[in-house]
């Protein structure tokens, strides 16, 4: 949940770091569409991983699948996601109308790739665009369209964040599908670490990581900001974990790995969040 959250409390301070102002209705609503998409994504996977029989092949070794485990049926899932979309629908329409029809392109665009990542004749999961199509919606279009939505525009400061939190969050993706190569190949998923190997899976790792450090150094630079040098704190995580993942790593060893690229995820978020908030208040 938190990684759709983090996006949007990121491009909600840069555009209070841009403006000196916040919406906190419009900021509110813009959470509650990223919780929906999220949840929407998460049943979505779920039930698309069952109904393809991904749960027959091979020995998995991800996080359980309440459908799968027969927990909830594939219909009650499918009836959930339909209920979670009619309610980002209404969300949507009320952000279009308060600021203008822009916001019905992202919307739309995002509860497609939400649906499209697992469900359809040929899944964005079952391609090597994954971690691509995160690093997109999850970085660009919510933290930038989040900005454009309090702010009326977007910054190259908001460009440079977005940048790094989607980075963080296709490097979660990349540890998901590494750990998962065996059974996706046997399962017919030809993901990133699939159709490139797992050394190339390591390295796209590794330049993702690097985000972490690389963009809060250039916002420093370029906005001539010190405060933005803040998100630099987790930094000995980021090489800690880079040093952690291997090529040969697979399997519930990436389990941990995973759960700590979430967790860096979040706190470069919050920390960046504060540090542009400290921006602005600094003056």
């Amino acid at each position: 949940m938190l990684i759709g959250l983090g996006p949007v409390c990121v491009g909600a301070s840069m555009g209070y770091w841009q403006s000196g102002a916040l919406d906190w209705g419009l900021a509110a609503l813009a959470l509650a569409a990223a919780v929906l998409m999220q949840l929407i994504t998460n049943l979505q996977n779920d039930v698309g991983f069952t109904t393809r029989g991904a749960q027959h092949v091979g020995s998995h070794t991800g996080l359980p699948r309440a459908t799968a485990m027969g927990w909830l049926s594939t219909h009650q899932v499918r009836v959930a996601i339909l209920i979670l979309s009619v309610l980002a629908s209404g969300l949507g329409f009320s952000l279009v109308a308060l600021r203008g029809w822009p916001v019905l392109a992202m919307g739309a665009a995002s509860l497609f790739a939400a649906l499209a990542y697992m469900g359809g004749p040929r899944p964005i999961a079952y391609t090597a665009f994954g971690e691509l199509t995160v690093f997109v919606f999850f970085g660009l279009v919510a933290v930038l369209g989040t900005q454009w939505l309090l702010t009326g525009g977007i910054s190259i400061g908001g460009l440079m964040a977005a940048v790094a939190v989607g980075a963080l969050a296709a490097a979660a993706l990349v540890v998901n599908n590494h750990r998962d190569i065996a059974h996706d190949r046997l399962a017919g998923r030809r993901t990133f670490a699939v159709t490139w190997g797992q050394t190339a899976s390591w390295r796209l790792y590794r330049i993702l990581l690097s985000a972490s450090w690389v963009m809060p150094v250039m916002m420093a630079l370029v906005l001539r900001q010190p405060w933005m040098l803040l998100p630099l704190v987790v930094v000995p995580h980021t090489w800690a974990m880079q040093r952690a993942l291997t090529p040969g790593t697979t399997g519930v060893d990436c389990n941990a790995i995973l759960i700590r690229t979430f967790r860096l995820g979040m706190w470069f978020a919050l920390l960046l969040s504060a540090a542009a908030v400290l921006a602005h208040l600094a003056g």
